[in-house]
């Protein structure tokens, strides 16, 4: 890990996902041009826009294919650690959502780090961004490096994107809305109605302080006790982020990114990823 005196930003990555309907591991699908994957990317990108570590949220059953795979991609110096989301628990065959995969990685962060999906590919800016924000950080603060819908919705189908509404900034709301498309004439549509192509949505890549996790594991707690019993309930990064905005605990920011977002959800979009990251 870094020198705690100069403390780089790290880099956490969810990884621990089921992909169900991707139908595999979509963590570790070879999208790039050598067999990479898009944490590769995120990697690559994250360490030379200035982050010094990674921390990798991984399932016990696939950690082995993870570790392979990033020496087989970065070499053994690669300035990574493991942890798995199940080991934290309590026991259940449906990951407990983001939050909880964050938490599982909490007695490994000591720094400003930003937390990403591992089946996603958010661009070198989007790093850029981050680790800029990151740099200058105070508790209570965070950020959420946001994307345009026009370049996170596929060319045709439609799509669900956390669309943010943003006020001198600052995020003032995050709603999960179905049914955000490209229209036959060019324009945009988010649940029905026409938006700008700029409007920013979250693609889950955030900004925090080590000091957030105090509030998360309150959360946690919080949302573990209502919900012990609910074989489907997930704690996710928005909500509970969103909670903690309307009690005054966090600040956050819209960090906007130029980058266009790349991902794989259903078998279909595998082709669609393969080409655009080899363009």
């Amino acid at each position: 890990m870094n020198d705690v005196s100069n403390p780089s930003p790290q880099l956490v990555i969810m990884a621990a996902g089921l992909g169900s309907r991707f139908g595999g591991v979509k963590q570790l699908a070879r999208v790039g041009p050598n067999g990479e994957a898009f944490l590769d990317f995120s990697i690559k990108q994250a360490i030379a826009a200035g982050f010094g570590s990674v921390v990798m949220i991984v399932r016990s059953d696939i950690e082995a294919d993870v570790r392979e795979h990033l020496v087989a991609q970065h070499g053994c110096d690669l300035p990574v650690v493991y942890t798995c989301q199940d080991d934290l628990g309590p026991p259940r065959d449906k990951p407990w959502g983001t939050l909880h995969a964050v938490l599982s990685a909490a007695h490994l962060i000591d720094r400003p780090f930003a937390v990403i999906n591992a089946d996603d590919y958010y661009g070198a800016r989007s790093f850029d961004l981050a680790a800029d924000y990151l740099h200058d950080i105070e508790p209570g603060r965070s950020a959420n490096v946001a994307f345009e819908i026009g370049k996170t919705v596929p060319p045709s189908g439609s799509v669900t994107r956390a669309v943010c509404a943003v006020e001198d900034g600052r995020l003032t709301s995050i709603v999960e809305t179905e049914d955000c498309r490209r229209n036959m004439d060019g324009t945009f549509s988010a649940g029905g109605l026409e938006v700008p192509a700029t409007t920013p949505v979250s693609m889950n890549m955030w900004c925090f302080d080590a000091a957030v996790l105090a509030d998360f594991t309150e959360r946690w707690d919080t949302f573990h006790a209502a919900h012990a019993d609910d074989p489907e309930a997930e704690a996710q990064l928005p909500t509970i982020i969103g909670e903690l905005m309307a009690h005054d605990r966090i600040l956050v920011d819209v960090v906007r990114s130029p980058e266009r977002w790349i991902g794989i959800t259903n078998p279909e979009d595998y082709e669609l990823a393969r080409e655009a990251l080899a363009g």
